[in-house]
């Protein structure tokens, strides 16, 4: 056994253990993105850092052993000062939009996107009951709101934004059957009663929301694979099925993981700030597969390679991997294969390790 201290606190470690597990061990919480428990370690985020007050020296305690007689700070000035200067590196070109802009501008806070995919998939119950939840409180916002929603729809510099007013007022006079016990007894979906119970959802929370930054028109473009329709256009909605049909024409501008992204839990913990200027390592692009349900966004990536570890001891099917060099480096699908033959069976895998976006299902 291996005798260590880790903020004044005596801990006793085995010889192959590192000093996360050691902290752990005494109670000590240390923040990880990179690593995960049944993964190889490899040190990138370097968030975990700690200090070595012996050598004076800073160590990813996800990686770095712990040795006899060590004395570690895991919770000081410094160490918390290294650890928000590695966040603010991820999120410098991690391009993402945590909650979708629609949203984000709406007087009500309104879930917006939500109520889009659920009429676009046919779920006109559900869209009811969202709707009865959001409003129940008073009289619909839209009704004598300027369309703040539809300003900030970033539809409009394509064609024409989604005729979101009209539609939220449509369902909201529709949903006026449903009750606050039926309201409060349907939990089938997470989603929906996660946006149901307003007092725990992220945005109501104020948590940190980052943006995307300035987009080309190409990287514009990307959010079109998401819709559903076929860019058929109701600016007027006189029932479901136009309702539903001018929904399809949503583009998920908000991301998959806001209610449970670890980067973003940490920026809020930290108090980081979204950098103004973000670095296009990577351009926006939605790659999907459709035999799978995996979908790969790899400007939210910030090249953890817990997807490729997890991973990388299969032989029998296609999986992500790093390629280029430096840098440029990025994980994508190896050079020889498409994007539509990996992770045949690991998609789950990959998408649950994901401290971020980047690995999502297509729904």
């Amino acid at each position: 056994m291996t005798k260590i201290r880790i903020n004044n606190i005596e801990v006793e470690a085995g010889n192959d253990q590192t000093i996360l597990d050691a902290a752990l061990m005494a109670g000590v919480s240390i923040p990880t993105l990179c690593h995960k428990d049944g993964v190889e370690h490899y040190s990138s985020c370097m968030v975990c850092m700690v200090k070595d007050n012996k050598k004076n020296n800073y160590i990813p305690s996800c990686t770095a052993l712990a040795q006899e007689g060590m004395d570690i700070d895991a919770s000081g000035e410094e160490v918390i000062s290294i650890r928000k200067k590695a966040i603010e590196l991820l999120l410098s070109e991690h391009r993402a939009e945590c909650e979708a802009q629609c949203r984000v501008v709406c007087p009500g806070g309104y879930n917006i996107p939500l109520m889009n995919r659920l009429l676009a998939a046919g779920d006109i119950e559900k869209a009811m009951m969202l709707s009865f939840s959001e409003v129940k409180s008073g009289e619909i916002k839209c009704l004598t709101c300027a369309g703040y929603c539809e300003n900030a729809c970033r539809r409009k510099k394509i064609d024409a934004p989604v005729s979101i007013r009209n539609i939220k007022i449509f369902v909201a006079q529709h949903s006026d059957k449903y009750t606050e016990g039926k309201l409060l007894n349907s939990g089938d979906s997470k989603e929906l009663s996660d946006s149901l119970n307003t007092e725990n959802h992220p945005y109501n929370k104020k948590q940190f929301s980052s943006r995307i930054g300035r987009l080309e028109t190409s990287e514009q473009n990307e959010w079109l694979k998401e819709c559903t329709g076929d860019r058929t256009r109701y600016r007027t909605i006189t029932d479901f099925k136009t309702a539903g049909d001018e929904a399809a024409n949503c583009m998920r501008c908000d991301c998959r993981a806001a209610p449970d992204c670890r980067l973003r839990e940490l920026a809020g913990e930290f108090s980081v700030k979204d950098p103004k200027g973000k670095v296009v390592n990577s351009p926006v692009v939605k790659k999907i597969n459709h035999r799978t349900g995996l979908i790969f966004e790899n400007a939210k990536c910030i090249k953890c390679g817990l997807c490729v570890r997890v991973c990388e001891d299969r032989t029998d099917e296609p999986a992500l991997c790093f390629i280029n060099r430096g840098f440029v480096s990025i994980i994508s699908e190896p050079l020889t294969e498409e994007f539509v033959n990996i992770l045949a069976t690991q998609t789950d895998i990959c998408i649950d390790v994901c401290p971020t976006g980047a690995l999502s299902r297509f729904k």
